[in-house]
């Protein structure tokens, strides 16, 4: 990656608690230890890092694990070749690249950055289409829940009107029905005592009483009419009234 330039890497390092375990290392490595175990190694780990991935991921992708990764590597390495001895933190800085492709990378980062806001915008506007479509929805249901509530309510009454319609009407047709079987019993119980009435006694007894109730009677032995207005028919009981009572008013005439 001739294009890139990697500027100066900071490692900090610690050393074992161990006098013996120091003393190993020195004399294993000499006093500077430090180059062949960590700076010649990391230079090394990083050109690897660098040689299998490209400027995109070194520069902007994968920049932001680069420095853990150089870690683990290097003590790894010293867990084996120089036991205590601790990689507490590895700091690589951004590498420096060419203007012209800097300048690149940051239309990109430019465009990226437009690109993300225009996407946001837009979930943002479907966002809010949904929600206005979701409040239209909801307002459709309700309104439909209320006119369904409303015609319930409606057929309710129209219900509650036609029971009180058919008791109404029920209780008119049994106070008439009562009131006809009423009617009937008393015509009944009138005509069957009047049936019972109907005897000769009685017949008689209501013949007498209409003779007395007549203001115009004839006395004589010879009366072809008594009651002038009530025709023949009465003729043959004027007679017989007349041989009935006839002798009692001559008597007291006399």
């Amino acid at each position: 990656m001739s294009s890139l330039t990697l500027p100066p890497l900071r490692v900090l390092t610690g050393l074992p608690a161990s006098r013996a375990a120091v003393f190993d290392i020195v004399r294993n490595f000499t006093a500077d230890y430090d180059k062949a175990l960590i700076f010649n190694k990391v230079h090394h780990e990083l050109n690897q890092f660098c040689s299998v991935h490209s400027l995109q991921e070194v520069y902007i992708g994968l920049f932001d694990q680069i420095d853990e990764n150089l870690k683990l590597t290097l003590q790894e390495d010293l867990n084996s070749m120089a036991p205590g001895l601790i990689i507490q933190a590895v700091r690589v800085t951004k590498p420096v690249i060419p203007e012209s492709i800097r300048r690149n990378y940051e239309l990109m980062e430019s465009e990226k950055t437009k690109l993300l806001i225009s996407q946001q915008t837009q979930k943002v506007v479907e966002k809010e289409a949904e929600t206005e479509r979701l409040k239209a929805v909801i307002e459709a249901e309700k309104v439909a829940q209320v006119s369904e509530i409303k015609f319930g309510q409606k057929v309710m009454e129209k219900e509650t009107e036609k029971k009180i319609s058919e008791i109404e009407d029920a209780g008119f047709l049994a106070r008439q029905r009562a009131r006809a079987d009423a009617e009937f019993y008393t015509a009944n119980r009138l005509a069957e005592a009047n049936k019972m009435k109907l005897t000769p006694a009685y017949l008689q007894l209501v013949k007498f009483q209409a003779i007395a109730a007549n203001s115009k009677i004839y006395f004589g032995s010879e009366i072809p009419h008594m009651f002038v207005d009530s025709g023949a028919k009465w003729s043959g009981a004027a007679v017989g009234i007349t041989d009935t009572f006839g002798t009692d008013l001559d008597q007291d005439r006399d």
